[in-house]
């Protein structure tokens, strides 16, 4: 088993397909315009099973799917379908906004996608329009029924604001019950810097906990062995659902999480101010060996705390000047899969 410098695992492999999305959402890519990444140097398919063989051969067992949006990736299902075919990958999931997703569930779930998650921060069409700048919210819930019954444990995905959607937390557990799905609600995370984010518009775990014990009684947490990023839940009634909470609470203790994003770039930590280049050595025609000879050394040096850095700051100002955002597109949140 490879491991860091903290002895956490290199078990969990975030995949980018692609810097491109149909919202602008506030908390992610809040800039009207964005330097995109170039074409050319975005990873074709084969080379992306390359370096998830590459990756798998050193423990890599869970892979996800992410943007930007990935159903803008052309043919993504393929894609799909060329990884789930991998005895290795134990579990192949995907994140996406829900705009297009009512046309590709089931085709997805043909191709071999194990798990999906939707983001869904509001359901009043008006909020959506503020914090996507997009009036998509109708096709976002259109994809949401069309996923449900095909992807068992559906899991929606809201960022929690205070002073934009924090009155709506009942609201969403009951829209994800009615779905069969499982809700999680994220704190608001400083990554990137285009945003508006500050620690007084961060709503905590133990604040979340207290609005829904006021509706359904004490949630009781749930006893689970795990390196997700979800603490888990379950209601009175018996309704399960989670938190992240990176913000307050960071899990970098068991974070078994690196991301390559869309032009082969890997980071090991969402907060990193740089990634290491994996797409150059594979086409200048590195070999397997090569390829793992980098990642191993680079993975077994790792220290990355990030989330407990931002904790521990004392000035926690903007993590990176929007000037310098512009600049470099691999520093904004939706570049490195979030």
């Amino acid at each position: 088993m490879l491991l860091d410098q903290h002895q956490r695992p290199l078990r969990n492999l975030r995949l980018s397909v692609t810097d491109r999305c149909n919202l602008r959402c506030s908390y992610c890519m809040p800039e009207a315009e964005y330097v995109w990444l170039p074409r050319e140097d975005i990873l074709h398919f084969e080379e992306i099973e390359r370096l998830v063989d590459v990756f798998t051969g050193l423990g890599v067992d869970k892979v996800r799917l992410t943007g930007g949006e990935p159903l803008l990736r052309r043919d993504l299902p393929d894609l799909v379908s060329r990884i789930a075919t991998r005895p290795a990958v134990r579990d192949l999931a995907l994140t996406t906004n829900g705009v297009l997703l009512s046309a590709h569930a089931q085709t997805l779930r043909d191709a071999g996608l194990h798990r999906l998650t939707v983001s869904l921060d509001t359901l009043r069409p008006d909020r959506f329009r503020d914090l996507t700048r997009s009036d998509e919210l109708h096709r976002v819930l259109s994809g949401i029924d069309a996923a449900a019954p095909v992807f068992p444990g559906l899991k929606l995905d809201t960022v929690v604001i205070r002073g934009v959607n924090d009155d709506e937390l009942v609201e969403l557990l009951e829209f994800a019950r009615s779905r069969g799905a499982e809700l999680r609600f994220i704190e608001y995370m400083d990554v990137g810097g285009a945003t508006h984010w500050s620690m007084p518009r961060v709503m905590p775990r133990s604040e979340i906990l207290d609005r829904l014990a006021l509706r359904y009684g004490p949630p009781s947490a749930i006893e689970e062995h795990s390196s997700a990023p979800a603490d888990r839940y379950r209601l009175p009634d018996g309704t399960v659902f989670g938190i992240i909470s990176s913000t307050t609470e960071p899990f970098c203790d068991d974070c078994d999480r690196s991301r390559l994003t869309a032009d082969g770039l890997w980071y090991l930590c969402l907060y990193a101010a740089r990634g290491i280049d994996l797409r150059g050595p594979l086409r200048a025609g590195a070999s397997v060996e090569d390829l793992t000879g980098i990642i191993r050394t680079v993975w077994e040096g790792r220290t990355d705390r990030g989330a407990e850095n931002r904790l521990a700051a004392r000035d926690r100002s903007q993590l990176i000047p929007v000037d310098t955002l512009r600049r470099d597109p691999h520093l904004e949140m939706h570049t490195r899969g979030g």
